[in-house]
């Protein structure tokens, strides 16, 4: 469904992303790991024709992000980490406004305010201000107005970031249900998080892809390494030969 190829995000001399290529099935609930700074937000905006790449390409179904942008933005909702509501309003009158600026007819509109009200468990708290409302709520309100025109991509940035363990197990199951009949793809620095929600995870560390696979395939990969940083005073060549020789030591790497 989404096919991405070398793709490269350079900030002047800055590379955020490096030439990283990779596809998304439909109906699959990817998720995009790393540490802060490895450039999944970057990614995610270039995927969501927020930034334009530097050099690579991005499909999503038939169409390229080059010649057509706008028709990608309507397959797609998007709800970065910090969710960009309007606190004064309350909810229901933003899910009005969001429906308005999506073209939504009445009819139309108020159906898909109410079945998103279900779908999201906003139904209680439809008529409060959205600023007295939890982070947890407000992270509800923010997918309802990324899911508002019924999109066949979900596209999340940290959607549990900030969130109680209650709340987290809530838009965990939710991201779930929702995953049944979408494609989601969701960026976490979080392994226990995705680990939990996704399919399949890519993990993506200084720009570049590091590791895919199912959490499975991820866990067998680590099961029984790990990675030791020593200083050692001596002969950098001698250390190194003899680091390796020690029986179970896979791979020595020594830096100046």
């Amino acid at each position: 469904m989404i096919q991405i190829e070398s793709l490269s995000k350079y900030y002047n001399q800055l590379c955020a992303v490096d030439e990283i290529s990779f596809n998304i099935n439909k109906g699959e609930i990817l998720g995009l790991l790393g540490p802060n700074g490895a450039g999944k937000t970057t990614t995610l905006r270039m995927l969501t024709c927020f930034l334009k790449p530097t050099s690579g390409s991005i499909r999503v179904k038939d169409y390229s992000i080059d010649q057509h942008a706008l028709e990608i933005k309507r397959l797609m909702g998007y709800l970065p980490e910090s969710a960009p509501l309007y606190h004064d309003m309350i909810v229901y009158d933003y899910l009005n406004y969001v429906a308005n600026i999506r073209g939504l007819g009445n009819a139309e509109k108020l159906s898909r305010i109410k079945e998103l009200g279900e779908i999201c468990g906003l139904n209680s708290v439809m008529h409060q201000p959205i600023s007295e409302l939890s982070k947890g709520y407000k992270q509800r309100v923010g997918l309802s107005h990324a899911m508002m025109n019924d999109p066949e991509i979900l596209v999340l940035d940290e959607p549990t970031s900030g969130l109680d363990p209650n709340q987290i197990v809530e838009i965990r199951n939710l991201i779930k249900k929702l995953g049944k009949e979408k494609t989601v793809i969701i960026c976490s620095h979080n392994l226990a998080e995705v680990e939990l929600t996704c399919n399949r995870i890519i993990i993506i560390n200084q720009g570049k892809i590091v590791a895919s696979g199912t959490p499975n395939e991820l866990r067998s990969m680590v099961e029984g390494h790990a990675n030791l940083k020593l200083t050692i005073r001596g002969d950098k060549n001698e250390v190194t030969m003899l680091l390796k020789s020690i029986n179970g030591v896979k791979e020595v790497v020594a830096r100046n």
